[in-house]
């Protein structure tokens, strides 16, 4: 680095393994390793072993690597620490992971290494926590923590039982006393922690890990949409594009063979004679009484209405007189 003098060994030593990285590597994730144990740490370390080279450490130490990095003028050391110090992206319990591979392959990896863990007073609850309906297998004497908790339940067979499911914890808000104590008698942990991508660097750009969860299809449904929407504006507007133009010529052929019904023209192209003639004749129903192909023959004895015709003639009015 050109600076190493004055710094203790274990700093130089932090400083070169980073800048090494910095140098060999075109993609940082900038990722959150709150509530993730040393063990995850190391079994996720194993599991990128030879696809991505993970860096914890101090904030500060990171910031100092890229700001003197930045000196050197490189238009990529300066868009690093741009978009990685002065956007404070490094901020908050994070580390960096430097790859050149696939980013889906990484994120499958960072989302199998995960622990299961109890919702803990003061905490945020990163999801929504619903306690379903059933028998709980608390004594009654529990009761006031569901009180508490304005949960409906019922005693039976000596044990407490909830009516209904009961959203107990909420996205985004701290974990209560109330609802901690509960859902550890319920033996119920409801929170997941794993290694989480917060931001992603790549080539200049910074975007968040939900880019890695857009498949082919995801892509050509949105796709799809937009030009459907497209085309219905540009209808709408009467501007014809590349969008609308197979719809404008429907429509315009339509139109024509309209006229051409409504007159005695006949247009050459497209067999207009032959679709005048067919739209004119409708569609073709078959002929009353004449049976379907592999339809039974009808009985005999069905073919006696032409009797009561003849006895309505004899009373001297038709049928519509």
């Amino acid at each position: 680095m050109g600076r190493d003098k004055g710094y203790p060994p274990k700093k130089v030593d932090y400083f070169k393994r980073m800048n090494k990285m910095l140098d060999e590597c075109e993609k940082i994730l900038i990722i959150g390793i709150e509530n993730v144990t040393s063990a995850m740490l190391q079994a996720t370390r194993m599991a990128l072993r030879g696809k991505a080279y993970m860096l914890l450490g101090k904030n500060t130490m990171m910031k100092k690597v890229l700001s003197i990095r930045k000196e050197s003028g490189n238009p990529r050391d300066v868009d690093l620490y741009n978009q990685l110090v002065l956007n404070k992206l490094i901020n908050g319990n994070v580390g960096l992971l430097f790859t050149n591979a696939d980013l889906r392959e990484i994120k499958a990896v960072l989302d199998k290494e995960r622990i299961q863990a109890p919702a803990r007073q003061g905490a945020v609850s990163p999801v929504d926590v619903i306690v379903p309906a059933g028998n709980t297998g608390l004594e009654p004497t529990k009761t006031a923590f569901f009180q508490a908790l304005n949960i409906n339940t019922k005693i039976q067979k000596g044990t407490v039982e909830i009516l209904k499911d009961v959203q107990i914890l909420t996205k985004g808000l701290k974990v209560g006393s109330s609802e901690a104590a509960l859902l550890q008698m319920l033996n119920i942990k409801p929170f997941f922690y794993s290694i989480v991508i917060e931001n992603i660097y790549d080539k200049g750009s910074i975007y968040g890990s939900w880019v890695l969860e857009v498949t082919d299809e995801v892509l050509a449904e949105k796709a799809s949409a937009a030009v459907t929407n497209l085309t219905a504006v540009s209808l709408a507007l009467g501007i014809t594009n590349k969008a609308s133009l197979p719809h404008v010529v429907i429509n315009a052929f339509k139109n024509i063979l309209s006229v051409s019904i409504a007159t005695d023209y006949d247009f050459d192209s497209f067999d207009g004679k032959k679709l005048k003639e067919a739209v004119l004749k409708g569609p073709v129903a078959p002929a009353p009484g004449k049976p379907a192909a592999g339809a039974a023959p009808a009985k005999e004895e069905k073919a006696a209405a032409p009797a009561k015709e003849e006895s309505d003639g004899e009373m001297g009015f038709g049928l519509f007189d």
